[in-house]
C-alpha cells in the first residue's frame, strides 16, 4: 500500500492531482480568484438564482423566524414547518403523492437506494451515472449490472436475464435525465416502457434537469409528461435552485418507508430550516412566469454555443494534460472553465465542461466561443 505522499506523486504524474483553489468573491457570472476577475462558466447556477434578491431575503427571513440550525435529526425533534412545507410543495410540483428532503443530492442517493434494494435484489445502472448512484448501489449490497450509456438494447437484455434469474427480486434501474458531464438526455420514455414491462422500478436523477427543462422547470419527466410514471424522482436544490439540499418524490408508501429506512435521513441533523424556507421561495420562482423567462433566456444562451438543449456543454480533448492546458489558457483569457478528468469521466475522455447560465450575457458567450475556436485551431 503506497504512502499518502506516494499516492499524491502518482496522481500528479498521471495528471490527476486536484487541489482547492479558493475564490475571493461570492459566486456569480463573474468571480475573483487570485485578484483576477473571471467570467464564470464553471457553476451549476443555471438560472442565476444563487444571488436572486428574493431568495436571499427568504433565507435571511428563515434565520430570523426559525434560527440558524435544526439542532437534531428530523425524527428526534428536527422537523420544523419549512421542512414539511417544502416537501409538500415539491410533491405537488413533481406530481407525486409525497416527497422527502435530504442534506444533499449525494446523501439522497445514499439513503434511498440501500433502503429500496438489498442483497437479494438488483440495481441496473447507466454506465455514465453519477458517482452518488454508483456508491449507493454498492452500499446496498444488491447485485449491480451496468449497461453502456443510453443503450436500450443492452438494458432490455439485462432486464430479461435478471427477471428470468430472479423472478421475485426487486430490480431498480437508475439513470440521470441530463448527464452531468456530457449534457445529453436519457431516452426516458423508452426506459420507462422497459421497466414497466419487466416489473422494475425506475430512479430518475433530475439533478441537472430540475429548473431547466419542462413547462414549469420540473425536469425531463415533466417535459415528456411522464412524472406520474417514474417511481422515484430524485433531484437537488444545489444547482438551478441556487441553494443546497436534495429531495426524492415518490408515492406516500415509499416516502413513509424511506423515513424509516433511509439512514442518511434518519441519522443526520436536519438541514437548516432557513434553507428549506428559502427553497420554498426558489421553487415558486422556478415555476413562475419569471422562471419561464429565465429558462427561455438560458435556451437562447445555449443555442449560441451548442446544438443541444441543456446548459452542460462538454469539449472533449482526450488527454489530462491537454484538458488542464486548455483550462489554464482560458483562465489567462479571463474565463473560468474547469478541466474534467478521470474518475469523473472515463479514461481518455478528459474535457472542458462549460456550464451556461441565464445570467450570462450574449456578448460574454460569444467571446468564450471565439476563444474556444482559437484554442481548437491551436490544438489541431
Amino acid at each position: 500500500m503506497p504512502s499518502p505522499a506516494e499516492s499524491l506523486r502518482q496522481l500528479a504524474a498521471a495528471g490527476l492531482l486536484r487541489g482547492q483553489r479558493p475564490l475571493d468573491s461570492p459566486t456569480g457570472v463573474q468571480v475573483v480568484r487570485d485578484g483576477r476577475t473571471l467570467w464564470n462558466f464553471a457553476s451549476n447556477d443555471y438560472l442565476g438564482l444563487a444571488r436572486h434578491p428574493e431568495i436571499e431575503a427568504a433565507l435571511i427571513e428563515g434565520v430570523q423566524r426559525f434560527g440558524a440550525g435544526a439542532a437534531a435529526s428530523r425524527l428526534v425533534c428536527g422537523t420544523l414547518p419549512p421542512h414539511r412545507l417544502l416537501e409538500e410543495a415539491l410533491a405537488e410540483a413533481k406530481q407525486s403523492e409525497a416527497a422527502l428532503t435530504f442534506s444533499s443530492g449525494f446523501t439522497t442517493a445514499l439513503g434511498v437506494i440501500p433502503a429500496v434494494v438489498g442483497k437479494s435484489d438488483f440495481v441496473i445502472l447507466d454506465k455514465l451515472s453519477h458517482a452518488c448512484l454508483v456508491d449507493a448501489a454498492r452500499l446496498s449490497g444488491a447485485t449491480i449490472r451496468v449497461f453502456p450509456h443510453n443503450d436500450l438494447g443492452k438494458l432490455k437484455r439485462l432486464l430479461i436475464s435478471t427477471r428470468q434469474k430472479a423472478p421475485a427480486a426487486r430490480i431498480l434501474v437508475a439513470t440521470e435525465s441530463v448527464f452531468s458531464m456530457d449534457g445529453d438526455l436519457c431516452p426516458l420514455r423508452e426506459i420507462l416502457e422497459l421497466t414497466e414491462k419487466y416489473t422494475a422500478l425506475l430512479l430518475l436523477d433530475e439533478a441537472h434537469g430540475f429548473g431547466v427543462l419542462g413547462e414549469h422547470g420540473m425536469g425531463l419527466a415533466e417535459l415528456e409528461n411522464l412524472q406520474h410514471r417514474v417511481t422515484f424522482q430524485m433531484g437537488t436544490l444545489s444547482k438551478a435552485a441556487g441553494l443546497s439540499g436534495g429531495y426524492l418524490a415518490a408515492s406516500r408508501d415509499w416516502i413513509d418507508l424511506l423515513t424509516n429506512r433511509a439512514r442518511s435521513f434518519i441519522y443526520s441533523t436536519a438541514p437548516p430550516p432557513a434553507l428549506a424556507h428559502a427553497a420554498i421561495c426558489s421553487l415558486a420562482l422556478i415555476r413562475s412566469a419569471e422562471g419561464n423567462a429565465l429558462r427561455a433566456k438560458l435556451q437562447q444562451n445555449i443555442a449560441r454555443i451548442s446544438p443541444g438543449s441543456t446548459p452542460v456543454v462538454p469539449k472533449l480533448l482526450g488527454g489530462n494534460e491537454a484538458a488542464l492546458a486548455a483550462a489554464s489558457a482560458l483562465e489567462q483569457a479571463s474565463f473560468l472553465v474547469p478541466a474534467i478528468r478521470y474518475p469523473t469521466v472515463p479514461r481518455g475522455t478528459a474535457r472542458l465542461r462549460i456550464s451556461l447560465s441565464a445570467a450570462h450575457s450574449t456578448e460574454t458567450i460569444d467571446l468564450l466561443a471565439s476563444r474556444l475556436a482559437t484554442l481548437a485551431s491551436a490544438i489541431h
